[in-house]
């Protein structure tokens, strides 16, 4: 059967609510609040306080990662290893966040260190 009114709702497609930045969420939670319980709206700011969170953690994550590619790319070997020491702890943290699989930041890792072994 076709779907209803709601799947639109569900996706973001009428109203394209679900999609905007969480920025905009950050600026002004009520905005767009569809929830009128309580433990419901409380629910809504966390989350948008954990995804903010979030953002700066894989992003700083990215950085890290970056500045090892940069070390390598230019062929500076122990730049390169320190910023593979550096960018270590911050991976693992992600791990123990939940925000990268254990085994996506061993790959990585293990990749790196072998492209900094090779120079």
């Amino acid at each position: 059967h076709a779907p209803g009114p709601w799947s639109a709702r569900l996706t973001g497609r009428r109203w394209g609510i679900y999609n905007r930045a969480s920025a905009d969420l950050r600026a002004a939670p009520s905005k767009f609040v569809m929830a009128n319980i309580k433990s419901a709206k409380k629910r809504i700011r966390q989350i948008a306080k954990r995804t903010a969170i979030n953002r700066d953690r894989t992003s700083s994550i990215r950085t890290f990662l970056s500045k090892v590619e940069t070390a390598i790319a230019a062929g500076d070997k122990e730049a390169a290893a320190a910023a593979l020491k550096a960018a270590q702890p911050k991976l693992m943290t992600g791990v123990s966040k939940g925000m990268v699989h254990r085994n996506t930041a061993a790959r990585k890792l293990s990749r790196l260190s072998a492209r900094i072994k090779a120079l």
